[in-house]
């Protein structure tokens, strides 16, 4: 399983998320709460979206 890594832009501070890829799709955390949990994307749906955004 990968890292959890988060982008350049949330170096700045403030509200950060952190992003781990695996196999099955995308986990999405909180920063300052690591352990509250994290939000599960699908492939096809983490896909979508990075795609959206760019």
């Amino acid at each position: 399983m990968r890292a959890w890594h988060k982008s350049s832009y949330s170096n700045t501070g403030g509200q950060c998320v952190e992003v781990r890829e695996t196999s099955d799709g995308a986990h999405v955390r909180d920063t300052v709460n690591r352990d509250a949990g994290h939000l599960t994307f699908p492939t096809r749906e983490w896909t979508a979206l990075l795609r959206g955004i760019r």
